[in-house]
């Protein structure tokens, strides 16, 4: 086992095994589940004063688009103290939350269960900011503005970052901003014209507040490069791509089988929540037809925004038609930027930025337990959470597998099976070999 058992060097608040860089729901799972594992020597650092998971996007209604079985640990850990369910048991709420039957647990539900295991986990540290990590050529050097700890080990949780459209850059972020600032910048736009640019959930969650609001805006235009407004594809099969046995089999795949396989699987994760879709389509019919409000709003799904001009207070949206092939101008004084989001590294890496492999496309290179490539010593790692999208599947991004991932990461620091993840025989078979001997087929 790679187990520490030495004082701290000198000048060094604290010798750890792992340093957890950011602490969102990723890390949070990982903390979570070294609470099990005392033999392991972690703290998490995070710079925000308190656990808050996307508040700019805590809409009214938001709902989760996973099982409430897929927290924090009981994929591989079902007796956990830090189980959704021993959350609600916690708060004696258990039977008035299996009562209220919901389809979908509401966001904000799920938000304060993040923030009760953050609250009552020893190994967190808030109000942390990791300001550099470097490498003394034995260990991980981790400066904070709490201390400074060497450690075996780093698990890098910082989040994802806003990804914007080129021509986004040089606009001023007052008018256009991402969607992720939402609950801030739109308290106070029922007069303006809005373009919603973005047709996945974080943008039907944008559309449906604002035609929820008493003063709607003097127009709306949702726009998507989409053919349509799709639903996620939630069927039982379709699922299956959030199970280990498919990430099993994806990492298998070569780069250019990977980047099809991900295409093939987008809406899996990406499309948008039935409820939204109603909400928006009844929402319009009872502006429409029975409160007789006649809106200025439209929809325009399968456009791709090429141009974005200024002129004085208000924005000029050059827009190409994917279905007639014919461009459109669109006028609005706020744009929402529903884009998604991007891995980044943290700016305190930078003093090992050099020595980190990256693809052709400035990807981290990613093994199966999450460590990525670098030319340091093997048994210091650098885990990343939320970069291996196009490594490990679609599913790395979503809550689905990050127990899962957790267990993994914290298999390979013991360096023995503390959790059992030996793989269960799929329900599809995904690749052309059989990948365990007990699914051997008699024809």
């Amino acid at each position: 086992m790679n187990l520490r058992n030495h004082a701290p060097a000198s000048g060094t608040t604290g010798s750890l095994d792992l340093a957890g860089i950011g602490i969102g729901p990723f890390n949070l799972s990982l903390a979570a589940q070294l609470d099990s594992v005392p033999t392991l020597q972690a703290k998490f650092f995070e710079r925000r004063p308190r656990f808050d998971w996307h508040p700019g996007m805590m809409l009214p209604d938001v709902e989760l688009q996973s099982s409430f079985l897929k927290d924090l640990v009981t994929s591989t850990n079902p007796t956990s103290p830090w189980s959704f369910v021993a959350y609600l048991v916690a708060h004696k709420r258990l039977f008035t939350f299996l009562n209220a039957q919901y389809d979908a647990v509401p966001r904000r539900e799920f938000a304060r269960y993040f923030e009760w295991v953050a609250e009552n986990l020893d190994n967190l540290h808030f109000g942390a900011d990791v300001r550099e990590i470097s490498h003394d050529g034995h260990e991980f050097v981790v400066s904070t503005t709490g201390g400074r700890y060497r450690t075996g080990n780093i698990a890098l949780g910082v989040g994802t970052s806003p990804s914007l459209p080129a021509w986004a850059a040089t606009l001023p972020n007052d008018v256009c901003f991402h969607c992720s600032d939402a609950m801030e910048r739109l308290s106070d736009v029922s007069t303006s014209r809005i373009a919603v640019i973005g047709g996945g959930q974080s943008g039907g969650e944008i559309v449906q507040y604002l035609l929820s609001r008493e003063r709607l805006p003097s127009s709306l235009r949702w726009i998507s490069r989409r053919h349509n407004f799709e639903p996620i594809n939630d069927t039982p099969f379709s699922n299956q791509v959030f199970s280990p046995e498919y990430v099993d089999a994806f990492r298998r795949l070569s780069d250019e089988r990977k980047l099809a396989a991900f295409g093939s699987h987008i809406l899996t994760s990406d499309g948008l929540s039935l409820s939204t879709i109603n909400a928006i389509y009844r929402r319009l019919y009872a502006l429409r037809h029975l409160e007789a409000r006649s809106p200025d709003i439209e929809l325009l799904p399968n456009r791709d925004v090429i141009q974005v001009e200024r002129q004085h207070d208000r924005f000029r949206l050059i827009i190409r038609n994917g279905f007639d092939g014919g461009i459109e101008i669109v006028p609005a004084d706020i744009l929402v930027l529903a884009t998604g989001y991007k891995f980044k590294l943290p700016d305190a890496i930078a003093p090992l930025q050099d020595r980190i492999v990256v693809d052709r496309n400035e990807r981290l290179v990613l093994a199966d337990d999450y460590s990525a490539a670098w030319d340091g010593p093997r048994q210091n790692r650098i885990f990343a959470l939320n970069a291996g999208r196009y490594s490990h599947g679609i599913a790395d991004s979503q809550l689905s597998l990050m127990a899962w991932r957790s267990a993994t990461i914290i298999n390979a620091l013991l360096g023995r099976d503390h959790f059992d993840l030996e793989l269960p025989q799929p329900v599809v078979r995904w690749s052309s070999e059989l990948q365990h001997s007990n699914q051997a087929v008699s024809l």
